[in-house]
């Protein structure tokens, strides 16, 4: 089994969300339709980011990762062409 960890952009605020998954499609549906109380009011969203881990732990960490400053500074270059001009990370 895959675990997935994801990247959010509002769309509302150009604001990041990360987080992680076993069916990545379903909870994007998910965060879509504001069943998730952490970006229902940063509606709409758009998945702009995602890597596949072998296990929930190794995607855990990876989730929190992306929460720090390197993790954001890691998205910023992965993401450089996509985000240009998105100075909020």
């Amino acid at each position: 089994m895959l675990y997935y960890v994801y990247v959010l952009q509002s769309l509302k605020d150009n604001k990041l969300y990360a987080g992680y998954t076993e069916n990545l499609k379903l909870r994007f549906e998910e965060h879509k339709k504001g069943y998730v109380s952490s970006t229902k009011d940063r509606r709409p969203l758009k998945l702009i980011y995602f890597e596949g881990c072998l296990n929930q732990k190794d995607a855990m960490h990876r989730e929190k990762y992306f929460k720090t400053y390197h993790g954001k500074m890691f998205l910023k270059s992965r993401l450089k062409s996509y985000l240009t001009g998105f100075s909020k990370l």
